[in-house]
């Protein structure tokens, strides 16, 4: 098993499979973005390779984001590589959800449990404006896809910013709990290079989202305690079937609960989110080096792992866009 220096036993990691996307979503990266060239990426042995170790290391949960992860080609074929890895029991994806109407029921038959949608609004003059490219139907059509391959239960992410989805909107968002088994979760959005200053000055909390639910629709009820799931903490709404929940990163950081880390789309270990600490991985497995030395290098690296973010002292990350780390 791994742990880290503060006693947290880290089993989950999340892989951006690429940091290419089809959407520029204002929060994420800027809309003339350049990405990485394909041959500086973690080819799909490299990637397989590294995921091997880390199970052998006890990590149990993957998650696959980006960029964008169902463009990347063959994605298929390296879930299913994953979800039979030895000693890794879950497998999840974070999309967007634009090519899920041809792809769900490929990915669920290879090994993907559930998948995380990321929708930051149901109007779609807001949507387009929000990721400068996208057709809201073509992610709802993603979310429907998904619930039709089993792909459940279907998690809604929204990030909520100020001035562009924080009214009306996170009061539809949460509505779709009423009649659906999903989870909405509001994401308090974060500061990273590439659009910083949209992300600091939009800031909305998620007590400012709450009470804009509370007025709405009456008092939402805890669940489970009040006590965090992964991430978010979550509420019910009067009578709904879903739950609606909120990560809250920057006003309640959850940094004693951590037992993620992530692995970039150049293969770089980053031990936390919000620090610029990184771990190259993939140059030393190109150079040569053995499995027992990789390993050896991964579980030292896991064992530094910070106890959190420095948001509070105004650290703020400037190495890399949120599409090149996977969040």
């Amino acid at each position: 098993m791994a742990w880290d220096r503060f006693g947290r036993r880290l089993h989950y990691l999340r892989i951006s499979v690429t940091d290419h996307c089809n959407l520029r979503c204002v929060y994420c990266m800027p809309e003339d973005m350049t990405f990485m060239p394909q041959q500086a990426l973690m080819q799909d042995d490299e990637l397989l390779t590294l995921v091997r170790l880390f199970a052998e290391l006890g990590f149990d949960k993957i998650r696959l984001t980006g960029g964008e992860p169902t463009v990347r080609a063959r994605i298929v074929d390296l879930v299913r590589e994953i979800a039979h890895t030895p000693g890794i029991r879950t497998v999840t994806m974070t999309t967007n959800g634009i090519l899920l109407p041809r792809m769900a029921h490929d990915l669920a038959r290879a090994g993907l449990q559930r998948v995380n949608i990321s929708l930051d609004t149901l109007d779609p003059a807001k949507f387009r404006r929000l990721t400068r490219w996208g057709r809201l139907e073509d992610v709802l059509d993603g979310i429907r896809a998904a619930e039709d391959a089993g792909l459940t239960p279907i998690k809604i992410n929204a990030v909520v910013v100020r001035g562009y989805n924080d009214g009306q909107d996170v009061v539809d968002l949460a509505a779709l709990t009423l009649d659906k088994p999903w989870q909405v979760r509001f994401i308090e959005m974060m500061p990273f290079a590439g659009a910083t200053d949209i992300q600091r000055t939009m800031l909305v909390t998620s007590h400012e989202v709450m009470a804009k639910l509370r007025e709405a629709f009456g008092a939402l009820d805890p669940v489970n305690g009040g006590r965090l799931d992964g991430e978010a903490r979550l509420y019910r709404l009067p009578k709904a079937r879903g739950t609606v929940g909120f990560i809250s990163t920057i006003s309640q950081p959850f940094c004693a609960s951590c037992t993620r880390v992530r692995l970039t789309a150049d293969g770089h270990l980053r031990l936390c989110l919000l620090r610029e600490k990184e771990v190259d991985l993939l140059t030393p497995l190109r150079d040569g080096a053995s499995l027992e030395d990789l390993r050896r290098l991964i579980a030292q690296s896991l064992w530094q792992k910070p106890w959190g973010h420095g948001l509070a002292q105004g650290e703020i990350p400037q190495d890399r866009t949120m599409s090149q780390i996977g969040g």
